[in-house]
């Protein structure tokens, strides 16, 4: 079986070296339009909320955010931003931010359309809630440091 390189599996760099942040960078400039601006918006607030978090870059062109493990991914659609918190469904969500994928065990997203307002201070604190779940997970698990 051939094995894979696990750093190409991480999405650390991109096409032509550029790293994650380059390439969330452009995603932001290039669709120069509402999206973008939501895109970026979520971005600071993610960086605020958690000063540590990783960038990355997977699945052929989705920005995505780590802590301990994945916090949410930041996808872009024609009518929509989508938000998915990879361990939502174990999450509080006090202030209802979850507005779409409210039916599985795992996932929970929302999802930004145009013209939506981003109740800034409950985002940055579900982010946070994330985090710790990440964390706290991370530091269960054998052998693995948070």
């Amino acid at each position: 079986m051939k094995k894979r390189n696990p750093e190409s599996l991480r999405g650390k760099e991109g096409k032509g070296g550029d790293s994650p942040s380059q390439l969330i960078d452009a995603r932001i400039k290039e669709l120069s339009d509402w999206r973008g601006e939501t895109l970026a918006r979520v971005r600071i607030l993610i960086k605020q909320a958690d000063p540590e978090v990783v960038e990355e870059w997977k699945w052929r062109g989705v920005p995505v955010w780590s802590h301990a493990g994945m916090i949410c991914t930041g996808e872009t659609y024609k009518n929509v931003v989508k938000m998915t918190f990879a361990k939502g469904a174990s999450l509080e969500d006090p202030s209802g931010l979850f507005n779409s994928s409210l039916e599985g065990n795992t996932r929970r997203t929302i999802d930004f359309h145009e013209g939506d307002k981003i109740d800034e201070t409950a985002l940055k604190g579900l982010i946070r809630a994330a985090v710790a779940l990440n964390t706290s997970s991370a530091a269960q698990r054998p052998g693995k440091r948070a």
